[in-house]
């Protein structure tokens, strides 16, 4: 008698011949014993009946084929009689291109006895064949989220998230469940799995989720014949998904789930349009056309509140589509910032808000969708807006290249008068460091940058030849110093140039067997490259029969070990690791220069803070000495009299090597070992409140080596600054200082102490500051300056928001006070257009000591902003929302400076009567003052420089390690 299996695997199969036996393979590899495998070839034309038959006879009883006689063109047929001719308690499906998980079976199955669910779902993970062994991205899970841990739900409604996972391949279900509610797959129509997920769903008494893998979606881009799914070229493929959504709603509305409808319209906004919409671009103008004419119909039968609740820009991409705006969805379809994606799309400012599109939203539901005003687009560095270029010309006369184009201009964020500089760069797609680049004009032409270049490619674009056969074009374009990178393409829209088979002569260095052309095409993400080729047929015979020499596999292994012996060199001579050893073995035996001094500050993002004051004490006071500053990114802001070398470089690791002295406020890369010769001058950032080093729970109880980590990098100061007894007892206690505590105070604050009264150029800066913020016209400069703060699960949080809605500021405060919002270095400030009559965004002001001194009162949180602010005497206001707590080295509130709020309206009262919150909290401002700042005299500055820079120091014995 035969026994029942556990669980039967569905296999189907349409002309996979090669596949079939691979995937079967998985399912007999099953670790629970009692599995059948059901193969059903759908009619194949191939030998996949015959590969069928053999499986069954080499696994009897364990394996069975089922021959349907005509083909029924999807997979809702093969499965539905894969399931009437199987056997087991359980159900599975598997395709014949991919693979079950060798634990697939025993996983679900025990969860589904654990749980008594009728449907048990695990993590599918998607496996791109077309990437290489260990490629980062060759696993992609699908939506992961879902899978985090296991889970098991009464009822759709529980979790209508589940709708965004309608495979029925990753899923165990009961045969019972299947034939009490009669469930199977629609026929004759594609996407059956997600009509049959949905009838699962609601039909199933429990649903359990699992966190393991099991099923592997193998999938090939690059294929002769591609799967079902991946067939979005057809039209018909379209319309059977609508055709499925349109049967959903019917199941949904027969339920009165209309929860469940809006859940699964937004699945639709968020993942199946777009699907459809990242590739139509590249589809012939009727497909585009008859396309939208379908998805159109569909949007608009959406109830609008779907628009609101899908992710952004695919719900701007659907309301447009629906709106009739192509190009505009096609930008909000294709952009992905985070993926380095150019900005297609027009914006416009209305009321203070940003839109995205050429022109203002059309009713409440427009300006609602399109509003984007919290992306920040008004606010980011133009290298990260990446606008879009395009190419609207592309020939060649007389011998000579002629290329033109445009580039976006959002918001006018390149203003008129910007100095501007533009370049097309040649990069070789197998080798990016090899750059060759082709000086470009560039002009403002109404609300875009027009751009053309004129160049004689034989002299200019010199290839090597079969080397780099492919070239990708970039154009830089560079508006007042700051520089953006965008890769050009055709324009959208009718009427757009062919940019394919324009071909530029060159002289390749090596070889004229490789080619003689550059000739032009539009790659699959819509830019412009080109690829070397000949016209010549003795030259073509040539390049073809070393082309396939190169193609062997022999030659393909050759490149490949060279390739990634040439990646691994450069990795090794370029990582930090590296250049530390160099550092530690080889340069810190050079002689040290006397009088080389590297200063540092935030690790190197800003010439400013204590770095910057002795700095200019040691220039004004014209010690002999030679001043190199790092920098990070940009040297915008460094002093021109100092030598300026990027933070990392081999220039910055000599100059560390051989300096006399390291002047930082934050701390120099741990691995490198400072030289006995070298005295250090930690003079730190700020008093602390919050705590600090060893006095932070995640530090005393996380691993050894974090610990080992801070004693290596504190164990290297040879001064440290401290402000008070505050700082002795807390800050450097807590990171364990062991150097000489130097009482001077913070070199930052002597003006705060002494004025700028004596400093003509710090006064000219706070001057400059005042005029360039637009503070001369009477009303009051609130500084708002918070510290870092981090998100619900421990995510920094990059973009900080007001403290008070900027509508209100300005209604109530708003002809009193300018607020200056000045977020934490490591943050951006979002802030509106509507805003900017009230409140100025001072992220970008490096140095915060101009600002403490043009700012007629501080409004903080648990920020050090508040130790040196107190030093002023003026109005200080806490703000302290009750989400955001903090443990501290003493009670803030106790011995607060100012007035503490927690909330909007609290803020609000206390800045509408800052003289009266400064009079009442006068006596504890000084106190608080006098504690915390006890050594701050003024003289900060010159204590450090007499301290190490005078005569005794100069050949005197530090204390060094």
């Amino acid at each position: 008698m035969r026994v029942r299996p556990d669980v039967s695997v569905v296999v189907i199969a349409y002309n996979d011949a090669r596949r079939l036996p691979r995937a079967v393979a998985s399912s007999l590899a099953q670790s629970l014993g009692g599995v059948e495998t059901v193969v059903v070839d759908d009619a194949s034309t191939d030998a996949t009946g015959e590969a069928a038959e053999r499986l069954a006879a080499a696994h009897p009883g364990r394996v069975r084929a089922v021959h349907l006689p005509v083909n029924s063109g999807g997979c809702g047929r093969p499965r539905n009689v894969g399931v009437e001719r199987s056997d087991g308690r359980y159900v599975m499906f598997l395709d014949s291109d991919d693979l079950l998980d060798p634990h697939a079976c025993l996983n679900l199955l025990s969860a589904a006895q654990e749980s008594g669910a009728d449907l048990v779902s695990g993590r599918c993970d998607r496996v791109f064949l077309d990437l290489p062994e260990g490629a980062k991205d060759r696993v992609r899970p699908w939506y992961p989220w879902l899978y985090q841990r296991s889970a098991v739900y009464g009822s759709l409604e529980e979790n209508p998230d589940l709708l965004y996972d309608t495979l029925s391949t990753n899923k165990l279900y009961r045969r019972e469940f299947l034939e009490d509610g009669a469930l199977r797959f629609v026929e004759r129509l594609h996407y059956e799995d997600l009509l049959f997920s949905a009838e699962a769903y609601l039909a199933a008494r429990r649903t359990a989720l699992i966190p393991h893998r099991v099923y592997n979606w193998l999938v090939r881009d690059r294929t002769v014949m591609p799967t079902i799914s991946n067939r979005r070229d057809e039209l018909h493929n379209f319309a059977d998904r609508l055709e499925i959504h349109r049967r959903i709603d019917m199941l949904f509305e027969l339920r009165g789930a209309d929860g469940l409808k809006h859940a699964k319209d937004v699945k639709f906004v968020n993942h199946d349009l777009l699907l459809y919409l990242r590739e139509l671009r590249d589809r012939d103008p009727v497909y585009r056309a008859r396309f939208l004419d379908l998805a159109a119909g569909y949007l608009a039968g959406l109830d609008p509140v779907v628009f609101e609740a899908a992710n952004p820009l695919p719900a701007i991409a659907a309301y447009l589509i629906k709106e009739g705006d192509q190009a505009g969805a096609l930008a909000a379809a294709e952009y992905l910032p985070d993926r380095g994606c150019e900005l297609h799309a027009p914006l416009v400012e209305r009321d203070g808000r940003i839109f995205w599109g050429a022109g203002p939203p059309r009713g409440d539901l427009g300006r609602r969708v399109l509003d984007v005003t919290d992306f920040g687009f008004h606010l980011c560095p133009l290298k990260e807006l990446r606008p879009a270029a395009t190419v609207t010309r592309l020939e060649v006369r007389g011998g000579r290249a002629h290329m033109a184009g445009h580039v976006l201009n959002p918001l006018g964020r390149v203003p008129p008068g910007a100095k501007l500089a533009a370049s097309l760069e040649f990069r070789d797609r197998r080798h990016g460091a090899r750059r060759i680049r082709v000086p470009a004009e560039i002009v403002h032409e109404g609300d875009r940058l027009a751009w053309r270049a004129r160049f004689d490619p034989r002299a200019r674009v010199r290839p090597l030849g079969f080397a780099d056969p492919v070239w990708d074009v970039r154009l830089r374009v560079t508006a007042d110093g700051e520089e953006m990178i965008t890769r050009p393409g055709p324009p959208a829209g009718p009427g757009a140039p062919d940019l394919s088979g324009v071909g530029l002569p060159v002289r390749p260095r090596l070889t004229r067997l490789a080619g003689d052309t550059l000739c032009s095409y539009v790659t699959e993400g819509g830019h412009l490259a080109f690829t070397l080729q000949t016209g010549d047929p003795r030259r073509r015979r040539a390049a073809g029969a070393v082309a396939r020499a190169a193609a062997s596999p022999p030659a393909r292994l050759g490149r490949r070990r060279a390739r990634r012996l040439e990646r691994s060199v450069r990795r090794t001579l370029t990582s930090g690791r590296t250049k530390a050893v160099v550092f530690n073995r080889v340069l810190t035996r050079l002689p040290v220069r006397k009088g080389l001094v590297v200063f540092e500050s935030h690790l190197g993002r800003q010439f400013s803070d204590n770095p910057k004051y002795i700095y200019r004490e040691l220039r004004r006071s014209g010690r002999p000495v030679e001043a190199v500053w790092s920098y990070a990114s940009s040297t915008d802001g460094f002093p021109s009299d100092a030598t300026l070398v990027r933070r990392g470089s081999w220039r910055y690791h000599l100059a560390l090597a051989r300096a006399r002295f390291w002047i930082d406020n934050q701390g120099y890369p741990a691995d490198l070992r400072k030289r006995p010769e070298t005295t250090y001058i930690q003079t730190w950032h700020g008093s602390a409140y919050k705590l600090m080093g060893l006095d932070q729970p995640r530090l005393k109880s996380g691993p050894a080596s974090d610990r080992t980590r801070l004693a290596r990098m504190v164990d290297r100061f040879d001064c440290f600054l401290v402000r008070s007894d505050h700082d002795v007892d807390t800050l450097a206690k807590g990171l364990g200082v062991r150097a000489e505590l130097l009482p001077a105070g913070y070199p930052r604050n002597d003006p705060l102490v002494t004025g700028v009264g004596g400093d003509a150029e710090l006064a000219a800066e706070v001057d400059a500051l005042r005029r360039s913020l637009g503070l001369d016209d009477g009303r009051r400069a609130v500084l708002y300056a918070p510290t870092f703060r981090t998100g619900p699960k421990g995510r920094p949080v990059r973009r900080m928001e007001p403290p008070v809605d900027p509508a209100r500021f300005a209604r109530e405060l708003g002809d009193e006070i300018v607020l200056l919002v000045r977020p934490h270095y490591l943050c951006r400030a979002n802030l509106p257009p509507s805003a900017a009559r009230a409140m100025r965004d001072v992220g970008g002001v490096p140095d915060v000591t101009p600002l403490l001194l043009l700012a007629d009162a501080l409004v903080t949180d648990h920020s050090s902003v508040m130790f040196d602010y107190a030093l002023l005497d003026r109005p200080i206001v806490l703000h302290l929302p009750e989400d955001d707590p903090a443990a501290g080295y003493f009670d803030l509130e106790l011995h607060a400076p100012g007035p503490v709020t927690r909330t909007e309206d609290e803020l609000i009262a206390a800045l509408a009567d800052l003289d009266a919150a400064g009079s009442a909290h006068a006596a504890r401002r000084r106190a608080f003052a006098e504690r915390f700042g006890e050594h701050d005299r003024g003289t900060a500055a010159r204590a450090v420089v007499d301290r190490y820079f005078g005569e005794r120091s100069a050949h005197g014995s530090h204390r060094n390690r």
